[in-house]
C-alpha cells in the first residue's frame, strides 16, 4: 500500500514573477528533468525557491500527491504552477479548481501568461473557453461532474484543489468530497489523477493522507510549515475604534484591513472614519491626483470618493465590481491606510494588508449569532502580513462595544481623579455601568487567546446526493446502482448518514424510472447495467443555467403576437435565475410602506393591516402559468427539483418604471448593495443572449436585451469586458491589450450612450411611458421630479394646467399593454429645426380611443452623454396635431 510521510520545513516569501514555459529536446523527461528545468527556469527569472516549495515540487516531480496544508503567503501558487508545468510535460491534462468564479477567472489569465493562451481553457458554469486545452481552470462542481461521468478514465493528470477548507462547506463541500472518490485507481494500478490539496488552515490531514493513498496507489506528502513566513502578533483592544485606528497609522502598522460581519456595518463604519488623520500632505495630493479623473457614478460612488480622499476604503461583494478594484489597486500602491471590509477577505482578494483588525468575534451564520471558529478566525488573522510586502503582520481584535465605553470610563475617573483608587471606585459605582444589548453573544480576551492557539476544526463531510449526480453516474459505461452504493459508501459519512444517503439515491432511481427517463432491464447488458437512459442529455448538462431547458419550454406558452410578449419573454427567464435578495427583500419593504399607507387611510385597524402586510411578496409576473408548467414539466424531467423555480421582477420593473440603474438603486435605498444588482442584470444579459432561442426573438425582445446591455456598461463595464477577455484568449496580443488596460486605475469610459441608437431608444420609450403613468394618476408633483433644470415643465402647476385641459375633455388614460404599444409611440431622431436633439411623442391612450393627445418631448442628445442617462424635456401636453 503507499505510504504517507509528513514534511516539516520553514517557509519564506514567494516572489509573483512573469513566466515562461521551458522545453526540452529530449522524449518524456525524468522527474529530476523537470525538477531541474523548473528550478532552473526559476533562477533565471532571479527567484529563489524555500524550502517548503522545494520539498512539495520534489514530490511533485516524484508524481506524489501533496497536501500543502502551510500558512497564507508561504508560496503554494508557486508549487501549484510546478504541478502544472509538469502535468504540461508529461503530455497530461491538469486542473485547477477554486470555490469561486472570480477565482478561477483570476488564475485562467495569471495562467495564460504564464503557458500561453494555447494550452489554458476555463470552464465556470456559465463560460467556457478553450475547454480542450490540457491546463483548464474551472469551479469544484465542474471537477465533480467530469469525475461523475468519466470515473476512472477521466482525462485527468495533476489536480489542484485551491481553498480546500471548502471541503467542509455545507452547500458545497460534496464537489470536494467525490473526486478524491472517483478519480481511483483500477485494481493493481495506479490513478492518473495527482492531487495537490491547498489551504491554510486544514487541520489534521491524517484520513485524506491514508484514504487517497489507499484508493489511488501513490503515496501522499504533507508539507506544513511552523514558521509563518511573516510573523503574526496579537492584541486585544478596549481602545475605541477610530482612537485604535489612528494609534495603529502612527505606528506605521497600516495599511488596516477592518473586518465586519455584515456589509452594512462595514460601509457605515467606513463614514465614521472619514474625520481620521490618516495622510499626509503629500499622500493627500497624490492620492487625488490618482483619483482626478476615475468615473465615480452616482449613488454611492460619491460616498466613496470622499471616503478614498481621506484614505479609507471599502470592500464587500455589494460594491460594484470597479469600485472593489480601485480600491485593490490603491491599497497595493500604499494610498489607503484603512479599508473597512467583511470577513470574506480570506478568499482570492489581492490586497496587502499590514493589520488585521477584527470588530468583534462573533458573527451570523444565516441561523444564528455564534463565535467564530478556529478555521474562521485563522482564514480572516492570516491575511495580515503580506510576504514581500511586511516583515511582520499583526492581528488586533476589539472587546465587546460596552466593555470599550466601560473601560474608557475608568480610564477618564482615574485621569480626574489623579490615581485615588477609592474616589475612582465612588465614581465608577455612581455611573451606570453599560450592559451588553439583548441578544449578545459574548466574546472575552480569554475566546481571543484560545482561538490563537486553536488548531482548526476538523473538516466534516458533507456528501448529499441529487438528482444531477445520478444522471451523471448513468453516463459512465457501469452500472449505476453499484457505481453510486460505492461513493456513498466510500464517502467520510457515518454509517447512519450513509444509509440515510442511500434511501435519497434509490428514491431517485424510482422517480426517474416512473417518469420514463430510466429504464430498467431484465438482466445486466454488456456495461453491466441493470438501468440506463432512455433519451439523450445535453453535452453541457448542469454546466450552465440548469433550468435553462425549462425556460425554453415554457417560452412556448407565450404568444408572440401579445403586446406584452417581450416582457413576459424576460420574466421567463428571471424566474430560472438566482434571487438577489437584497433586491426583491427592498421591493418587498417598499410595497409594504406604501401599503401601510393605503390601509392606515382605509381604516383597517391594526391586526388587519398586519396579517395584509404579512402577505405581500416581491413582485411575480407569470407566478401562476410558471408553477404549474413546472409541475408539468418536472414529471418528465424529475432532475429539476433539485432547483427551484423563483419567478420575480428586476429588469421588467426598472423597464416598466423606465428606471436608470441609479434610479433602481435610489427607490430601493441598496446604496450598499448595488453590487448585488449589477451582478444579476449581468446574469440576466448573459442568460437573454444565451438560454432565448433565435427563432422567440422578436425585434423589441433584441431592443430590451440591447437595452439591458448597456445599462450595464454604463454602470460598470467590467463584467462585460470579462467576457470580451474570454472572447480574446486565443488571440494573445489582443489579450495582452485588455489586460494592460484593464491594470490601470481609471478604467476605460464607457461609449457614448448617445451612439447605442438601439438601447437609447428603449431609455427614451420607456421614460415617455412613466410620463403617460403618473399623467393617468394625475401625480403632477411627481411628473415635475423627472423633469431635468431648463425645462418648462419642472413645476407641479404647469402639469396641473395640462391635466386639466386633458380631462376637461376625457374621463380617463389607459395605461395597460396596449397603451405601452409601439403604435402609440412616435421618434424623430432627426429634427430639422432641432439638430443634436431627438423628438419623441408619447400618445395618452384616452377612454374614448381618439388617439388625439400626447406628450411632446425633446431628447437633449449632449446632456444625456453627460449625464449617462436620457435627458428629457417635456415641451407639452397637447394635441397631436398641434
Amino acid at each position: 500500500m503507499a505510504g504517507t510521510r509528513l514534511v516539516t520545513t520553514p517557509v519564506t516569501p514567494p516572489a509573483r514573477p512573469k513566466l515562461t514555459v521551458p522545453t526540452t529536446d529530449a522524449g518524456t523527461p525524468t522527474g529530476e528533468d523537470l525538477y531541474d528545468a523548473f528550478t532552473s527556469w526559476a533562477e533565471s527569472q532571479g527567484l529563489q525557491l524555500y524550502p517548503a516549495q522545494q520539498d512539495a515540487i520534489l514530490e511533485l516531480a516524484a508524481e506524489n500527491h501533496v497536501i500543502m496544508a502551510t500558512p497564507t503567503g508561504s508560496g503554494k501558487s508557486m508549487v501549484a504552477l510546478a504541478a502544472h508545468f509538469f502535468g504540461l510535460a508529461r503530455g497530461q491534462r491538469s486542473i485547477y479548481t477554486a470555490p469561486i468564479k472570480a477565482l478561477v477567472s483570476e488564475k485562467f489569465f495569471s495562467l495564460v501568461e504564464v503557458f500561453g493562451a494555447e494550452n489554458v481553457g476555463m470552464v465556470t458554469g456559465d463560460s467556457a473557453v478553450n475547454a480542450e486545452a490540457p491546463i483548464i481552470c474551472c469551479t469544484a462542481e465542474i471537477l465533480a461532474n467530469e469525475a461523475l461521468r468519466d470515473g476512472t478514465e477521466a482525462n485527468v493528470g495533476p489536480v489542484i484543489m485551491d481553498e480546500f477548507h471548502f471541503y467542509a462547506d455545507p452547500h458545497r463541500g460534496w464537489a470536494w468530497q467525490v473526486p478524491l472518490i472517483e478519480l481511483r485507481a483500477e485494481p493493481g494500478r495506479r490513478s492518473a489523477a495527482q492531487f495537490v490539496l491547498m489551504s491554510a488552515t486544514l487541520g489534521d490531514t491524517t484520513r485524506f493522507e491514508r484514504s487517497i493513498a489507499e484508493r489511488t496507489g501513490r503515496d501522499v506528502v504533507t508539507i506544513t510549515s511552523a514558521v509563518r513566513p511573516v510573523p503574526l502578533s496579537f492584541e486585544y483592544s478596549t481602545t475605541p475604534l477610530t482612537e485604535k485606528l489612528e494609534e495603529l497609522a502612527a505606528a506605521q502598522l497600516a495599511p488596516v484591513y477592518v473586518v465586519h460581519f455584515s456589509q452594512r456595518e462595514a460601509a457605515e463604519s467606513a463614514t465614521g472614519l472619514m474625520s481620521l488623520n490618516l495622510l499626509s500632505k503629500a499622500e493627500r495630493e497624490r492620492l487625488g491626483e490618482r483619483l482626478a479623473t476615475f468615473r465615480f457614478s452616482k449613488g454611492y460612488g460619491k460616498t466613496l470618493s470622499r471616503l478614498l480622499k481621506a484614505g479609507v476604503g471599502v470592500h464587500h461583494a455589494g460594491m460594484l465590481p470597479k469600485y472593489r478594484r480601485l480600491v485593490e489597486q490603491l491599497s497595493q500602491e500604499g494610498l489607503l491606510k484603512v479599508i473597512s471590509g467583511t470577513d470574506t477577505l480570506g478568499v482570492g482578494i489581492n490586497v496587502p494588508i499590514r493589520t488585521v483588525l477584527m470588530t468583534g468575534l462573533t458573527k451570523y451564520d444565516g441561523e444564528r449569532v455564534r463565535q467564530l471558529k478556529a478555521r474562521e478566525f485563522h482564514q480572516i488573522a492570516g491575511r495580515a502580513g503580506r510576504a514581500g510586502f511586511d516583515t511582520q503582520g499583526t492581528v488586533v481584535v476589539q472587546a465587546p462595544e460596552h466593555i470599550i465605553e466601560n473601560e474608557a470610563a475608568l480610564r477618564k475617573a482615574r485621569a480626574k481623579h489623579g490615581g485615588d483608587e477609592a474616589k475612582v471606585a465612588q465614581a465608577m459605582k455612581s455611573r451606570a455601568k453599560k450592559k451588553p444589548p439583548e441578544g449578545f453573544v459574548s466574546w472575552s480576551e480569554k475566546s481571543f487567546d484560545k482561538l490563537i492557539t486553536a488548531e482548526p476544526e476538523p473538516m466534516v463531510s458533507r456528501m448529499r446526493v441529487s438528482y444531477a449526480m445520478v444522471l451523471h453516474l448513468l453516463q459512465r459505461p457501469e452500472d449505476p446502482i453499484l457505481a453510486m452504493r460505492r461513493l456513498i459508501t466510500s464517502s467520510d459519512e457515518t454509517p447512519a448518514r450513509q444509509a440515510q444517503l442511500q434511501r435519497r439515491a434509490l428514491q431517485i432511481l424510482r422517480e426517474l424510472l416512473a417518469a420514463g427517463v430510466l429504464e430498467k432491464f431484465d438482466e445486466p447488458n454488456e456495461d453491466g447495467r441493470t438501468v440506463d437512459l432512455k433519451l439523450d442529455l445535453q453535452d453541457d448538462f448542469a454546466l450552465n443555467q440548469p433550468l435553462a431547458p425549462f425556460a425554453v419550454a415554457a417560452l412556448e406558452l407565450l404568444d408572440p403576437e401579445s403586446e406584452t410578449y417581450a416582457l413576459d419573454v424576460i420574466s421567463v427567464i428571471e424566474s430560472i435565475l438566482e434571487s438577489p435578495y437584497q433586491v426583491t427583500g427592498a421591493q418587498v419593504k417598499k410595497l409594504k410602506g406604501e401599503k401601510v399607507a393605503e390601509l392606515k387611510a382605509e381604516g383597517v385597524d391594526y391586526t388587519e393591516r398586519m396579517r395584509i402586510l404579512d402577505e405581500l411578496t416581491h413582485p411575480q409576473p407569470l407566478k401562476e402559468l410558471l408553477e404549474q408548467q413546472f409541475e408539468v414539466y418536472r414529471t418528465a424531467a424529475p432532475w429539476v427539483a433539485d432547483y427551484e423555480l423563483q419567478p420575480k421582477s428586476v429588469v421588467r420593473d426598472m423597464i416598466e418604471r423606465a428606471f436608470t440603474f441609479v434610479d433602481a438603486v435610489n427607490f430601493y435605498g441598496i446604496s450598499r448593495s448595488e453590487g448585488v444588482l449589477l451582478r444579476y442584470l449581468s446574469d440576466a444579459y448573459k442568460a437573454l443572449r444565451q438560454t432565448v432561442p433565435q427563432e422567440k426573438v422578436t425585434e423589441e425582445l433584441e431592443d430590451l436585451t440591447e437595452w439591458l446591455g448597456e445599462l450595464i456598461r454604463q454602470t460598470d463595464s467590467s463584467l462585460l469586458e470579462e467576457w470580451e477577455r474570454l472572447a480574446a484568449a486565443d488571440d494573445p496580443e489582443k489579450l495582452a491589450q485588455l489586460e494592460a488596460a484593464r491594470d490601470d486605475v481609471e478604467p476605460e469610459p464607457p461609449a457614448r450612450l448617445s451612439q447605442n441608437v438601439r438601447a437609447l431608444t428603449v431609455m427614451v420609450r420607456s421614460a415617455m411611458f412613466r410620463r403617460a403613468e403618473l399623467f393617468a394618476q394625475e401625480k403632477e408633483e411627481a411628473l415635475a421630479g423627472l423633469e431635468p433644470e431648463g425645462s418648462e415643465f419642472t413645476t407641479p402647476d404647469r402639469w396641473g394646467e395640462a391635466l386639466d385641459a386633458f380631462f376637461d375633455e376625457y374621463e380617463d388614460v389607459y395605461v395597460d399593454a396596449k397603451a405601452r404599444s409601439a403604435d402609440l409611440f412616435r421618434l424623430d431622431r432627426s429634427p430639422a429645426e432641432k439638430p443634436g436633439f431627438w423628438r419623441a411623442v408619447q400618445v395618452l391612450d384616452d377612454d374614448q380611443g381618439n388617439h388625439d393627445w400626447a406628450i411632446h418631448a425633446w431628447v437633449d442628445l449632449a446632456a444625456t452623454d453627460e449625464e449617462e442617462a436620457p435627458v428629457i424635456r417635456t415641451s407639452g401636453v397637447h394635441e397631436v396635431g398641434s
